[in-house]
């Protein structure tokens, strides 16, 4: 507790002081002589996804060897031994201007080193005004990085580095939104393809009848409608570099054909033409289908299959790795604060019922999300801006929490129940097992508490 001296100054406790810089708005880091950290305040779980306890006792350089953030203002300052400042961006896409001042001994030797970082998002906004066009969008810096807070994730990343220096065909598998995407960008920037061009196409985006020709190309007057000039091809665009086809599973039977001689004669030939074109390119292949029973239903090649499938990456979904939420959340809330010119921030409250969620959106559900927030709430986003979906999921004690009566939290507790059980399950009879009740009650509370959720 803090107290009082006899000349009546206030004494504050280590415990106090702690707790007064976590409420910090600007993260607090502590070096010891050794490069070591002795000391970060929570602000650092804003900007890296990480909690203190994850961070303190660590080596500086090896937090930043694993990419938190660049660059470092470490070396600069334990080899000078004066502040020095600089501009930073973490991997969440943060940026930060940190100082750095170090604590001398005696013997002029650096005893701790100090450093502060404050976002510049919110500099831009006490310079810009208010006034300032909210809907100018800044361009973002930097490509998206792969988040790897959990040991899966950790895993797959360590995979990838070891495939990436091949030519070999990729085959991401995952459910929607886990980001497909943006692990084949990864692999290609790993790659040394990297300078060359990634050329990505969603096969379920594109009518099957434009597919062809925006894969292969076509010369002049190869079908009503063709340039006069003709058209290259995604496939020769990425010559030298990486193809990623999203949604393999949705392209067609005759163009997989078509795609098998790409992979095994590296050569096609584009629409009305007689000629055949050599190409060098890696092909990455995303689905969330199971191409295996796709095969076995006669709706995907099977000579196609194995050829896609020499490396596979199993993508896990958003809810298998927990530990991702809170800085892939605070990642598009960067991102979201600076396309409209916003500085919001959110409450602990809400990323508990964020990180309680199932997601079944994944990655993709969670980035929409901030972007609404974002849009929607006041300086603080909070648990009431959440839509009910997600409220209602996570289980009774939010709503429990603000229960009058037995009744209504008797009501609350069964309307939430319902809803999460019915969300997962789709069937009454599921329901009913689930919850240990009859199928006729099962149904009944379903008409009463889901009728936005049947259709």
């Amino acid at each position: 507790m803090n107290k009082k001296t006899e000349d009546n100054t206030l004494e504050i406790t280590m415990e106090a002081l702690l707790r007064i810089l976590d409420y910090s708005s600007d993260e607090i880091f502590v070096l010891d002589g050794e490069q070591r950290i002795v000391y970060v305040n929570r602000t650092c779980e804003k900007h890296y996804g990480l909690k203190p306890s994850e961070i303190i006792g660590k080596l500086n350089l090896d937090l930043f060897n694993k990419g938190y953030w660049k660059p470092s203002i470490v070396p600069e300052v334990y080899e000078t031994k004066k502040p020095c400042y600089m501009k930073q961006e973490t991997y969440i896409g943060t940026e930060l201007m940190s100082s750095a001042i170090p604590i001398l001994n005696e013997e002029n030797e650096i005893e701790l080193v100090v450093i502060t970082s404050s976002e510049l998002q919110r500099y831009k906004l006490l310079k810009n005004g208010e006034s300032e066009n909210k809907n100018e969008q800044e361009p973002e810096t930097g490509s998206r990085k792969m988040i790897a807070n959990c040991e899966k994730m950790r895993k797959i990343l360590e995979f990838c580095t070891k495939i990436a220096g091949t030519d070999s065909t990729v085959l991401i598998l995952g459910e929607s939104g886990t980001g497909k995407g943006v692990l084949s960008q990864h692999i290609h920037q790993i790659s040394k393809r990297k300078s060359q061009p990634f050329m990505n196409i969603n096969c379920a985006a594109i009518p099957a009848e434009l597919l062809e020709s925006e894969l292969f190309g076509y010369t002049e007057g190869a079908f009503t409608g063709a340039k006069g000039s003709g058209k290259e091809g995604l496939i020769a665009a990425a010559d030298g570099g990486t193809l990623f086809l999203d949604e393999i599973g949705e392209m067609p039977l005759g163009i997989q054909a078509k795609l098998l001689q790409v992979i095994q004669d590296k050569e096609f030939i584009p629409l009305g033409s007689n000629e055949t074109r050599k190409v060098d390119i890696r092909i990455i292949a995303a689905t969330n289908r199971n191409l295996l029973e796709m095969v076995q239903e006669k709706k995907f090649r099977e000579d196609l299959f194995y050829r896609l499938n020499v490396v596979d990456v199993q993508l896990p979904s958003l809810k298998e790795r927990k530990e991702e939420i809170i800085p892939l959340t605070y990642r598009f809330l960067n991102k979201f604060n600076k396309k409209y010119n916003e500085n919001k921030v959110i409450s602990k409250e809400c990323l508990d019922i964020l990180i309680q969620y199932s997601w079944p959106g994944n990655v993709r559900q969670l980035e929409n999300l901030m972007e609404r927030l974002v849009v929607i709430s006041n300086s603080i986003i909070q648990v009431d801006d959440l839509p009910d979906l997600i409220k209602d999921s996570v289980g009774p004690i939010p709503k429990l929490l603000q229960a009058t009566t037995l009744d209504k939290a008797l009501s609350d507790t069964t309307r939430i129940l319902i809803r999460k059980s019915y969300l997962e399950h789709r069937s009454s009879r599921k329901v009913a097992s689930d919850l240990s009740i009859s199928q006729t009650k099962a149904s009944r509370l379903i008409r009463e508490y889901c009728q936005d959720l049947i259709g």
